[in-house]
């Protein structure tokens, strides 16, 4: 974060300063939510959690070199005592931001986010410094928390905006105003508690919406393959640029494969010029997210063949997504453990066959989290998707909807031992370990909630105790 004085700080946020001798005191580090992560210099954001309350840490968080602490009350240590730690946090991330001058970019989407995110990110940092979210800081905490790690120097400021309902994109758009507008799709996650795609349109719409004019500079990208992306073009004064494998999309993608190993190639198309691209990340779905960050790069003034070379250099920077490893014994592990929804568990089963062609494929699913009155369709189609794409075993792990993706399985014809559902992840582990053999394949997906990622992780510790670590490659 930019410097500030601990009175710059208050009046800012419209805080009462408490136990601070000296108001020029420098915040020279981090702006964090946890004790333990406090640098000198550092501001100590103090909130009242259902389990932790961040006030009892006020203390230990000034003794660990806090300059002062973020707060609602006094906690015996230098404070600015706020209302409400939420807003202040996000009144400081605003200015913050319109004093770097960074240009942010702002994407939203279903699916996708952190993904293209990691893509927009290293894609831009070749032209200047970038400041992006670590894993998905994407709400009224994370959001600001990223915002505020920008510094003078700092050119592009990517951010990452999530929704649960109508009104909140609106929000954050307003503490970090952006200058590109990116919405990836549409899609059922959190269809539950919006009521429905529609609604979900409506609530993603609002980055858009929120864009400047395109005379003062304004991008919206928008994804030409995405009805509901594409109409978005009608509610945004900013210029327009559409991104997919349409024919009339500006970014574009032709002759699009796999490889052998489930990597996507194709001919990158943008208004300056055509390259090719292989990508290193796994799954025909990252075809859309590579063509969403050229999109970005493009109109921050990449020619095409930067952008291809760089999204052929990309990797992956957030965990648990699509994360494979190779173990000594050539058993493949694929950790896409971090979250699921339908279009992004279809996406996975599909990069599962793709790179298991002549080896065995395991599916170890579980629950696809807020999916409402959709929930048990969504799960029993899945369980159908894995039998259809010829999945050598699905593994459905959990409860009441781990048994639907398990029933859907076998109404789609799995029977004997194809399909097979247990209690939970120690049960997954169990399994695995007894019928695994040389050469599998593995995908590790579900819900944030379900843990899955200790399926995966029971797995790769068995090679690195079997005396295999020293031979393990993660691609």
């Amino acid at each position: 974060m930019i410097s500030l004085s601990l009175a710059e700080i208050a009046g800012i946020v419209g805080g009462r300063p408490h136990d601070i001798p000296d108001g020029s005191v420098l915040v020279t580090g981090p702006v964090v939510i946890d004790s333990r992560a406090v640098t000198d210099g550092a501001l100590f954001a103090a909130f009242a959690g259902e389990r932790v309350d961040g006030h009892d840490y006020a203390e230990q968080a000034v003794r660990s070199g806090a300059a002062a602490v973020l707060a609602t009350r006094p906690v015996g240590v230098p404070a600015i005592v706020v209302d409400d730690v939420v807003a202040a946090l996000g009144a400081l991330a605003r200015e913050v931001v319109r004093r770097t001058g960074a240009d942010v970019v702002a994407l939203t989407g279903s699916a996708g986010k952190t993904s293209t995110k990691d893509l927009i990110a290293q894609l831009l940092q070749r032209s200047g410094p970038t400041v992006w979210p670590e894993g998905n800081l994407n709400n009224e905490i994370g959001l600001p928390l990223t915002a505020l790690r920008a510094e003078s120097g700092t050119r592009h400021l990517v951010l990452e905006m999530g929704a649960r309902g109508v009104g909140h994109i609106r929000y954050l758009t307003e503490l970090t105003p952006p200058r590109i507008g990116l919405v990836l799709n549409v899609g059922s996650a959190h269809i539950g508690e919006f009521g429905g795609r529609e609604k979900i349109a409506e609530a993603k719409g609002e980055l858009v919406e929120s864009l400047p004019d395109a005379s003062e500079g304004g991008i919206a990208i928008l994804n030409a393959d995405d009805s509901y992306v594409r109409a978005m073009a009608s509610r945004t004064k900013a210029r327009t640029v559409f991104f997919g494998e349409s024919a009339d999309a500006d970014v574009r993608a032709e002759d699009v494969r796999l490889t052998d190993d489930g990597r996507p190639a194709f001919t990158l198309h943008t208004p300056s010029g055509c390259s090719a691209v292989i990508l290193r990340l796994y799954g025909e779905h990252h075809v859309s997210n590579a063509l969403a960050a050229a999109a970005v790069a493009h109109e921050s003034g990449m020619p095409a063949d930067e952008i291809a070379s760089a999204l052929s250099e990309a990797g992956t920077l957030s965990r648990w997504r699509m994360e494979v490893t190779e173990r000594a014994d050539g058993v493949t592990v694929v950790n896409d453990a971090y979250n699921a929804n339908p279009e992004s568990m279809r996406a996975a089963l599909r990069a599962l066959v793709s790179m298991g062609k002549g080896r065995r494929t395991w599916a170890v699913l579980g629950q696809m989290a807020e999916l409402g009155e959709e929930s048990l369709a969504e799960h029993d189609a899945v369980g159908r998707l894995a039998v259809r794409l010829n999945v050598s075993k699905l593994v459905a792990v959990g409860g009441r909807e781990a048994a639907w993706l398990q029933m859907g399985a076998y109404n789609e014809g799995s029977w004997g031992e194809e399909s097979v559902h247990v209690s939970d992840a120690r049960a997954a582990v169990d399994l695995l370990r007894s019928e695994l053999q040389p050469g599998d394949v593995v995908l590790v997906k579900a819900s944030r909630s379900e843990g899955l990622e200790r399926v995966a992780a029971a797995l790769l510790d068995d090679a690195a105790g079997n005396g295999a670590q020293g031979g393990a490659a993660t691609r």
